[in-house]
């Protein structure tokens, strides 16, 4: 069995792109297939630039290493991302354009049926293919409850950083498209998020240890280093990342990927130029 894998960026979080493949081959040895949603936008911005060849080369390396079955490839989104989001309402927010990406899933007909989404900030506790394993015949996706969205936005708001996509049926609700064409005509807040969950009509609610975005359990598959809300003694937003390691140790006072994270330290300055 394959697991296939889509990520979506540019080259400033491919460090978290390096993270993340090494937490899923440090608990997975099944062939893993890996799809790197990107385009280049350095016209808008020059911090925009595409996943390079070098780069989709690197994470190979990582993936082949363990499985030499696995795979690692890059899909260009630029012209449908001009084409139906450049001048929208919601093309400048406070996430980068990168994050609309996955919305295009449905018109790669080179993906299978079946896929996992991960953002870039996501670390592996277990078995990627335990997610895989889930159940979505009957639904367009599956996630888990968004930890902030679910009080403000309904019950089942879920949380868009780590889903389970069946995108045939997708295909044959146009979920995605939908989405896509509320983010084209009016300001969302949350814009890609909020679109999914309005316009689904089958997801499946699934545990919260497929998107842990506070801290880690037991059972935990998936930590999600996501924004996190401090109330005391001020409202305020904290936002620590995997690569951010201090941070990580010093503020989260979080030690349970320090194999990761070691070896993510030591393979830095042989990263790829950009």
């Amino acid at each position: 069995m394959t697991v296939p894998i889509l990520f979506a960026g540019n080259t400033r979080v491919f460090d978290g792109m390096v993270i993340s493949s090494l937490s899923i081959v440090r608990y997975c040895k099944a062939p893993i297939h890996v799809y790197l949603l990107t385009m280049d936008l350095t016209d808008r911005n020059p911090a925009f630039q595409p996943i390079t060849e070098a780069q989709r080369r690197y994470l190979e390396e990582i993936y082949t290493a363990v499985n030499a079955d696995s795979r690692v490839e890059i899909v260009d989104l630029e012209d449908d991302y001009r084409e139906t989001m450049l001048h929208s309402p919601n093309a400048e927010t406070g996430y980068t354009p990168y994050c609309f990406l996955r919305l295009y899933a449905d018109r790669l007909h080179e993906l299978p049926d079946k896929v996992i989404y991960l953002d870039t900030d996501t670390v592996l506790c277990d078995d990627i293919a335990k997610l895989y394993a889930e159940d979505v015949e009957n639904y367009e996706l599956a996630g888990v409850r968004d930890r902030y969205g679910c009080h403000f936005f309904g019950i089942n708001y879920i949380n868009s950083g780590v889903l389970l996509l069946n995108l045939k049926k997708i295909r044959e609700t146009g979920l995605f498209r939908k989405a896509l064409d509320a983010c084209a005509q009016k300001k969302i807040f949350l814009p890609d998020q909020t679109a999914i969950n309005r316009m689904a009509k089958r997801k499946r609610i699934l545990p919260r240890r497929y998107n842990e975005q506070k801290g880690e359990r037991d059972d935990t598959v998936i930590r999600h280093f996501s924004m996190t809300i401090l109330w005391l003694p001020r409202f305020r937003t904290r936002n620590i990342k995997p690569w951010q390691v201090d941070l990580v140790h010093d503020v989260l006072k979080n030690h349970r990927h320090d194999e990761i994270l070691d070896a993510y330290l030591r393979r830095r300055s042989t990263f790829p130029n950009t």
